[in-house]
């Protein structure tokens, strides 16, 4: 195997030297997917909602568990008021005490102004000792918030009765035990119903991603089945359209290349028969110039031919020459009309330059660009234009605009046999003229109009192919007739 150029290594170990890529690792791609991404935001939307509930329910249960507890409260102490007034004696009281400390009821009895027990804020025992009730009050016992309700025994000379309840100031713990549960099934149910919804809209898209990579792999067969959601199903409709696309762009790059093939076998056999027979001596002194003047008719053919495919294949490049002045287009067109005459009357053929105005018609574009296109299209028209057939060149200035510059319009149009409105359609596709008029009428290789199509956008104009009245072909070439803006790709 011969050696890498500049150096003297074999170019197999040259190969084995460079570092081989990869594709990326699998590590953290889980992480990365659409089923966990669903599975957290579910379990996210899960956890905050039950937090929000919480949050939002513990203080009105809170409030609504010391009213109630209040409430009995009450009920509590005032029949504790009417059994000990009904019985006014110490043994009465003690069992009344007890009973209350089974429900858990705290209960202070206040003779002459004294608390039969300790642990009550002497606040409360002054308000009833002086003969006032307590109601809706709140103290801390023994390092605990109580409820505290007191009423007057007797004849209010000292005496009363106190009745403490705990209050609800701890349920919030038992909320959030209880709370524990729900954020636990609330996560599972999240997990579980973001599983199922990733793996359905997933499958769509792990699907489109397996018909991309066997379009990439050169399968232009492969189609994906629409399905819901509306994005995936977008998404399938538009590998659809491409794998569709592209077997259509591929299958015209296919003929495309057999018409530039035998357009170029077609000179390159008459070059090698007439080299031959002139190495062979067939061709006499007396042949040798017109065998030379036929081989140089066919080089020049074979050299518009490879500078055709070079200016389509550069049409794409940043670096395509345009070179913008100021032009008359006027006089352009009355150039070409009069250099096009001589030729158009060698074949028969009537050449008219209409709508040419007297007066300058400027536009800023290049000149030999514009030209070339001019060049193309009256090359094409005077191949099928038969004998006595008009051949029109024409120049319509732009119409007052108050929008803006118009747009200055160049046309060639012939009395040919035409085009089909289905051919109006593929009009500028590489070779597709020739593919369907290949055998039925004179055709060139396929390239005349495609390329006439890539340079006007270059030049920021547009081309349109249409019927014109003389009964054959209307190509109209359209310029901006304002600040010129050239375009970087067709």
């Amino acid at each position: 195997m011969p050696d890498a150029p500049g150096t003297g290594t074999p170019a197999a170990e040259l190969t084995l030297a460079l570092p081989v890529l990869r594709p990326p690792g699998r590590r953290g791609r889980a992480a990365r997917t659409l089923t966990a991404r669903a599975v957290l935001l579910t379990c996210l939307v899960a956890l905050v909602s039950v937090v929000v509930t919480a949050l939002v329910a513990l203080p009105l249960t809170v409030r609504a568990s010391n009213v109630e507890a209040r409430t009995s409260l009450v009920d509590q102490t005032t029949l504790v008021v009417a059994l000990l007034n009904a019985r006014p004696n110490p043994a009465g009281a003690a069992r009344v005490a007890a009973r209350l400390r089974e429900r858990g009821l705290t209960m202070w009895l206040i003779q002459h102004g004294q608390p039969d027990h300790p642990g009550l804020p002497a606040r409360f025992v002054t308000v009833v000792a002086t003969g006032h009730p307590i109601s809706g009050r709140t103290g801390v016992v023994d390092g605990q918030v109580m409820l505290i309700e007191g009423r007057v025994l007797g004849d209010g000379t000292g005496d009363g009765v106190i009745l403490a309840a705990p209050a609800q100031v701890g349920l919030a713990t038992v909320v959030w035990n209880r709370l524990g549960l729900a954020l636990l099934a609330g996560l599972l149910a999240g997990a579980l119903a973001g599983t199922l919804l990733a793996r359905r809209l997933a499958r769509p898209i792990r699907r489109a991603a397996h018909a991309a990579g066997r379009l990439s792999a050169g399968d232009r067969s492969v189609r994906v089945p629409p399905e819901g959601p509306a994005e995936a199903e977008d998404l399938a409709h538009a590998l659809n359209d491409l794998a569709a696309a592209l077997s259509t762009s591929e299958g015209r790059q296919r003929d495309f290349l057999l018409s530039v093939s035998h357009e170029l076998r077609t000179p390159l056999t008459t070059l090698r028969g007439y080299a031959e027979a002139l190495a062979d001596g067939v061709v006499g002194p007396d042949g040798a110039q017109r065998a030379g003047q036929t081989m140089l008719g066919e080089a020049q053919h074979l050299d518009r031919l490879v500078m055709d495919l070079l200016a389509l294949a550069r049409l794409e490049a940043a670096d395509f020459p345009v070179e913008v002045v100021p032009v008359d287009v006027a006089a352009l067109i009355r150039d070409a009309a009069q250099l096009w005459g001589g030729r158009c009357a060698a074949v028969g053929v009537v050449l008219r330059a209409e709508e040419i105005p007297a007066a300058p018609v400027p536009v800023q574009t290049d000149p030999g660009r514009l030209r070339q296109i001019v060049d193309g299209l009256m090359e094409n028209a005077l191949r099928v234009v038969p004998p006595r057939a008009p051949l029109v060149l024409a120049v319509y200035p732009p119409a007052p605009d108050p929008a803006g510059p118009g747009y200055v319009a160049v046309e060639v149009r012939d009395g040919g046999p035409g085009f089909t409105d289905a051919d109006l359609r593929v009009m500028f596709d590489r070779g597709a003229m020739y593919q369907r008029y290949r055998g039925v009428r004179k055709v060139g290789s396929g390239l005349g109009l495609a390329l006439a199509a890539g340079l006007v956008r270059r030049l920021g104009g547009t081309i349109e192919a249409g019927h014109a009245p003389e009964g054959g072909a209307r190509f109209t070439v359209r310029l901006p007739a304002g600040v010129y803006q050239t375009r970087t790709s067709c």
